[in-house]
């Protein structure tokens, strides 16, 4: 169980929330959420007989990949794009993962893993992903000293707002479930909007989390019902509150930023919880956000 805890005041300040809750997400070893989905698939595929598990990942997928084929003695190989965040590459080579660069985004990094014709575990796209993100709003609601009004979930490839908007919604149903999506990738907001996946055109964005340019059926279904709304927000927006979080001393990547960055425009009363999905930050781009905060894109 990872900690619910009430922000500094610095950043309650920021937000503009008196009633401010961050699900920390990133203190695990891994400095991501993404543990809880790929232990429960990478185990069913060694017990199906794989030795080898290949997937591809911007960083924190492929890590919790490595991290749980370490565990139960499986090779694992991640396809990564280039350019991807030094500091997870690097925490990537620690676990032990073959780490190949492909393509020239995730979903291009994607077709190359899926054409080795090994085990491929697609981040997103494995029920029992869903499954284990609902111990995360299980665990809200349980440590909550009070319901909250609303939870922020950030939403790359809708896994974890799934699996989190839907156990909420089978407790507690009055509490408000707010996705969101970096403006410049915007295709899960579009894809849940229209009702089915669609395509965006091809954008980038600092938070790598978040990077997805083609949605994945399974999460677009899931989100139906697993969220009330899906707000899009700036990648300047995302950098002030990545600069904000560490000046406050919360050193979250933008990914989890972007929830941050949309809590003061929540026009509902009472205790929001943010979900801080990970803290693998780029030194680079959070000294740019510093310095040159108009460089990004409003």
């Amino acid at each position: 169980m990872t900690p619910l805890e009430p922000a500094p005041p610095a950043l309650a300040r920021y937000a503009g929330r008196d009633e401010l809750w961050l699900k920390r997400e990133d203190v695990h070893e891994l400095g991501a959420f993404k543990w809880r989905g790929a232990l429960p698939v990478v185990r069913e595929l060694a017990a199906a007989g794989a030795d080898t598990v290949v997937t591809a990942s911007t960083g924190n997928h492929g890590a919790a990949v490595a991290w749980a084929c370490r565990q139960l003695g499986v090779r694992a190989v991640v396809f990564v794009p280039p350019r991807s965040n030094p500091q997870k590459l690097e925490l990537l080579a620690q676990l032990g993962a073959e780490v190949r660069v492909a393509g020239s985004d995730l979903d291009e990094a994607k077709d190359a893993a899926r054409a080795t014709g090994l085990p491929f575990f697609e981040d997103g796209a494995e029920p029992r992903q869903y499954e284990a993100y609902g111990a995360i709003g299980d665990e809200i609601l349980d440590q909550s000293p009070t319901e909250p009004a609303t939870v922020v979930i950030p939403i790359g490839n809708g896994a974890l707002a799934g699996g989190v908007g839907a156990a909420l919604g089978r407790r507690a149903p009055s509490v408000a479930r707010i996705g969101v999506v970096a403006k410049a990738m915007p295709v899960m907001a579009a894809s849940w909007e229209a009702g089915r996946a669609v395509e965006v055109p091809r954008e980038s964005t600092i938070a790598d989390g978040l990077a997805v340019r083609v949605a994945i059926p399974l999460a677009v279904e899931r989100l139906r019902t697993a969220v009330d709304a899906i707000v899009r927000v700036s990648e300047r927006a995302i950098a002030e509150a990545l600069v904000a979080c560490h000046d406050a001393a919360v050193p979250v990547e933008p990914s989890a930023a972007a929830a941050v960055a949309v809590a003061g425009d929540l026009a509902l009363n009472g205790p929001v919880v943010l979900v801080i999905t990970g803290r693998n930050v780029d030194g680079d781009v959070l000294a740019r956000a510093r310095t040159n905060l108009a460089s990004f894109p409003d």
